[in-house]
């Protein structure tokens, strides 16, 4: 199933995707479908039969998730060819091969809709970036998750664009909290896709679009680290509950790696897509964040 937020009558209602229409979900939003856990799926099931429907080219999209129990949780470094042709550009900042995946946080106030606009202010940055993710939802609480049950913890796969300022993470100490953090700069969605219908993580094909222009295109399979390792990782040691939201990485083809460097400016369009999810397509819109 294909789960999504809409705006409807004046407020925000969880939905899911059936054909060309939207069933309006009597949950209070995604979250508290996800963490009803599995029961919650067959009740969606027995809604969509009766369920008010809108058609779905009607609906305004918001992100799929609205709201964040943490920070959204991200994985750097996962595509090896990304790692190799940043280096020498990290600014004083190059490491060797990490032996294990690499991961920081994103503020939640970053996530806008698939179809919103990205906030931009050069007086926040110089250097605005582009990263096409696959991200995954977390459908059951878990710690020291073992690698061969990681995948049994993911609710659904969805798209996010992790818009990142390099020199703002740059600046602060070599941790990237603050230039991945500006508001209104990420985009989620279209939909999150439950795990049963998505089937395979490693079998993804990713792409970047920069104003027509294909900037990253790869598989997923070529993650240096895949999904279930992630969570087994991440989670050692550390509870991992329902709809906590993991970004896996972005693969070769970023701006700031390129010669001569390719950074995001206002009037940019930027298209995010998977194909087993759809697309993100977002402008830069002027905004005073500073």
């Amino acid at each position: 199933m294909k789960f999504v937020t809409i705006e409807h009558a004046g407020r925000e209602w969880p939905g899911v995707v059936d054909g060309e229409d939207v069933v309006l979900l009597r949950a209070a939003d995604l979250v508290s479908v996800i963490e009803a856990g599995p029961a919650a799926l067959v009740a969606v099931r027995n809604e969509m039969a009766t369920g008010e429907r809108l058609p779905l080219a009607s609906v305004s999209l918001r992100a799929p998730l609205r709201r964040f129990r943490r920070d959204v949780l991200c994985t750097g470094w996962n595509y090896w060819d990304h790692f190799e042709e940043s280096k020498g550009k990290r600014e004083g900042q190059d490491v060797d091969r990490p032996d294990h995946p690499t991961f920081f946080t994103k503020g939640p106030d970053v996530v806008i809709g698939p179809y919103a606009e990205i906030a931009y202010d050069p007086a926040i940055s110089a250097k605005w970036d582009y990263e096409a993710e696959l991200a995954l939802v977390i459908g059951k609480a878990g710690r020291s998750i073992p690698v061969a049950e990681a995948l049994d913890h993911v609710w659904g796969y969805t798209l996010a664009n992790d818009v990142s300022q390099r020199d703002l993470q740059r600046q602060h100490g070599g941790q990237w909290l603050k230039g991945k953090s500006i508001d209104q700069t990420m985009p989620l969605g279209p939909w999150i896709v439950t795990a049963d219908e998505f089937g395979d993580p490693q079998d993804v094909h990713l792409q970047c679009l920069l104003n027509g222009v294909v900037m990253q295109d790869a598989s997923t399979r070529q993650m240096a680290y895949d999904v279930a390792t992630l969570i087994s990782e991440l989670s050692f040691g550390m509870t991992l509950r329902p709809g906590d939201l993991l970004l896996t990485g972005t693969p070769a083809g970023i701006g700031n790696a390129r010669e001569p460097q390719v950074f995001l400016a206002e009037g940019d369009e930027v298209v995010t897509r998977a194909d087993k999810i759809g697309e993100l397509r977002n402008t830069l819109v002027y905004r005073d964040l500073s």
